[in-house]
């Protein structure tokens, strides 16, 4: 007689849930809270330990377990060493490490399981990836056929940092405890471990993205300055990633493809994601669209009159980091300010995620002579902050469907954004016949400060616009982002998938 598992769904989380505040995170405490009759386990996968301050969150009592892994930080190299016999040269095993390392840049499936990753004499095990000469001479091989433009000891490190994961991610498998059915928000390492368990324990895997995994890495990877590129400008050519930015970028693309090929069903939050999952290789039949919901009632009462004062004040509420491009937000108020000078330009958000940028960001202003306009805030609490905003503002140069603009249009407060995953479909309408017809806001190009200032000025200066843009913007998120509605679609999706 075997005993069932204590956990009804695992949660697979990279970078997110519990460490971070807001966005996926808040979504994630959401889920588990509304759906308090299953029991939930939760699985960690950050970067170093020391990049978090602990838990952001009080975890609901149906968290029935928690395990928090660092898959960065130092001491992770494996104790075992190879024999002598091993680290000699051996063809079959220099065969064998060609075939692996060729899964991880091509777009062939099944990943080493856990155990083969996790034995020492394997030819894929850690030590023996690391040790052998027979990894020694297919790594030099492999610069000498196609990286000599970079500095060896630059690729050699490239090529440890990026496989050395996916040994931590055996080891982690092996800990991780038993469940009716696995659950991760992205694919990425979380995901790749999703798809490792329901290969091997034969577990049900559903996976979704609220955005695009490797569309975010990848820009991740071209404004990454610890990837070194030694080419000179003579031999850049600049529509052309350096071959060890192009190492990561193809991890990820191939990590996502492994995700996809064990997760049924794979969601998305809109029809433009779905379709790109399908390009990356996800099977169309598998895909699904459940767009994001928030608690209106939450937010209802926190709506202005028709005849009240609107704020003048154009917030952004996001944490201050590249793929928020909060630079963009800050060129704008300089820009909208010129008009209205009266303007104000928050921006909400934790600062601790990447204080280089943090910094960048606060000298900007400084130059631009904007301390009198532009505010950090830090973490707010949305009710608190959405009653003295006027204009809900969101420059990114990536998103999902952005639980930000939803809140936003719960209270009643038009947005302005630029044109990023479903944000368009959010303000203009998706044109089908249950949406609401009209605009919530403006949209603007990528890195557009002109465009989304002139959209802020406009909405603020016309009060017949921005009255009309309010109404349109309550009605679609009562119509077509409600949470309740979001959570029974994904209550029945995990009843099928544990029966």
């Amino acid at each position: 007689m075997t005993t069932a598992p204590e956990i009804d769904i695992l949660l697979l989380l990279e970078g997110t849930y519990p460490y971070i505040k807001g966005g996926v995170s808040s979504w994630m405490h959401g889920v588990i809270r509304g759906l308090d009759h299953y029991r939930f386990g939760v699985v960690f996968l950050g970067s170093r330990e020391e990049d978090y301050e602990g838990w952001r969150y009080e975890m609901p009592p149906n968290v029935v377990q928690v395990q928090s892994h660092f898959l960065f930080d130092k001491g992770q190299e494996p104790t075992h060493r190879t024999s002598r016999a091993h680290r000699r040269p051996n063809p079959g095993m220099e065969s064998a490490i060609a075939a692996f390392h060729d899964k991880l840049q091509t777009s062939q499936p099944d990943m080493p399981s856990s155990r083969e990753l996790s034995d020492p004499a394997c030819p894929v095990g850690h030590a023996m990836f690391l040790e052998s000469e027979s990894a020694w001479n297919y790594l030099t091989g492999c610069y000498e056929a196609s990286a000599l433009a970079e500095s060896f000891v630059d690729y050699f490190w490239t090529v440890r940092n990026l496989h050395a994961p996916l040994w931590l991610l055996g080891r982690i498998a092996a800990q991780t405890p038993a469940a009716r059915m696995l659950f991760s928000p992205s694919t990425g390492y979380a995901g790749l471990l999703g798809a490792m368990l329901a290969n091997e324990r034969n577990t049900p895997f559903v996976l979704m993205e609220h955005g695009i995994y490797t569309r975010e890495r990848r820009i991740d990877m071209m404004n990454a300055d610890w990837i070194r590129d030694h080419r000179n400008f003579l031999q850049t050519d600049q529509s052309e990633i350096s071959h060890l930015r192009s190492l990561w970028v193809k991890f990820f693309e191939t990590a996502s493809r492994q995700c996809y090929s064990k997760a049924n069903p794979v969601i998305s939050l809109f029809d433009r994601a779905r379709r790109q999952q399908v390009l990356d290789g996800a099977e169309a039949e598998r895909t699904r669209i459940i767009p994001n919901g928030v608690e209106i009632s939450r937010f209802a009462g926190l709506r202005r009159p028709p005849d009240a004062p609107v704020p003048q004040v154009m917030a952004l509420i996001g944490r201050v980091v590249p793929i928020k491009d909060i630079k963009n937000f800050i060129r704008a108020a300089a820009i909208a300010r010129q008009q209205l000078p009266q303007l104000q330009a928050w921006i909400a958000g934790p600062t601790e995620e990447d204080p280089p940028y943090v910094l960048e960001c606060r000298e900007l202003v400084l130059s631009l002579e904007l301390e009198d306009t532009v505010k950090f805030l830090g973490f707010c609490r949305v009710e608190e902050l959405l009653p003295k905003v006027g204009v809900n503002v969101l420059s990114s140069v990536s998103e999902g469907l952005p639980l930000s603009v939803l809140e936003g249009f719960a209270a009643g407060i038009p947005a302005v954004t630029t044109d990023v995953g479903a944000c368009r479909e959010m303000i203009e309408g998706s044109g089908n016949d249950d949406d609401v017809p009209g605009s919530a806001g403006g949209v603007a190009g990528l890195a557009d400060p002109d465009g989304l200032a002139q959209h802020v000025l406009s909405l603020l200066g016309d009060p017949a616009r921005y009255r009309a843009a309010v109404e349109t913007a309550i009605a679609r998120v009562e119509r077509r982002y409600d949470r309740l509605t979001m959570l029974a679609t994904f209550d029945r999706i995990f009843r099928e998938a544990i029966r």
